[in-house]
């Protein structure tokens, strides 16, 4: 089994990458894989809404790194999504990166979802609550700890004396670990995914 968990900060090695961190070896100590994959410091396009992904589930952009976690995600069981909190939101890097990962991608369903944020004083709830909206449109069970997953620092060293924060990075990986453990042991005894209706469609304007 494995988790992916992508870094949307610009900062590769910054306070998300800290806690993101916490989380992987959570997941690692329980013998589950992770991989921590860094969205860059380049602009990232925003969906255009061209629909050019419909038929290749890939994006019609291909000049970041979109794609590239893409075809990741194809081996992934599990995703953890990071941030650092920007004017009380998620990053604009990672928001245009999910708006095109889950509008090109496939596959997400019933797969567990978890998102982190980073800030240095406020904002955390709100950029949370915008992460999680991607988990809870895509069929994906959502991930919680003993807190809401955030960690609060300005820096890496400061981050890491976030004890209740670093606290609850590490039981969200082993919640993660847990619950994977538990789809696994259902598939194992026979348990089917829900049976999907044919998608109905509502416009309020009619």
């Amino acid at each position: 089994m494995k988790v992916l968990l992508i870094n949307g900060s610009p900062r590769e090695k910054g306070c998300t990458f800290t806690a993101l961190s916490e989380v992987s070896m959570a997941l690692q100590a329980e013998n589950i894989e992770a991989e921590i994959f860094h969205v860059g410091n380049k602009p990232i396009r925003g969906c255009i809404a061209c629909g050019a992904c419909a038929n290749s589930n890939r994006c019609i952009f291909d000049d970041d790194t979109v794609n590239t976690a893409l075809d990741k995600a194809k081996e992934a069981d599990a995703f953890v999504f990071g941030s650092p909190v920007h004017y009380a939101a998620a990053s604009g890097l990672i928001t245009s990166f999910l708006d095109r990962f889950f509008y090109a991608g496939d596959g997400f369903q019933y797969k567990p979802g978890a998102a982190v944020v980073s800030c240095r004083r406020g904002g955390a709830t709100t950029a949370f609550e915008q992460l999680n909206k991607y988990f809870t449109i895509a069929n994906m069970p959502v991930v919680s700890s003993q807190y809401w997953n955030m960690v609060h620092g300005n820096t890496p060293e400061e981050v890491k004396q976030d004890l209740e924060g670093m606290q609850t990075m590490r039981t969200l990986g082993k919640n993660m670990a847990w619950l994977l453990k538990c789809i696994q042991a259902g598939k194992e005894a026979g348990v089917t995914l829900p049976e999907k209706e044919p998608r109905a469609v509502t416009n309020f304007i009619r």
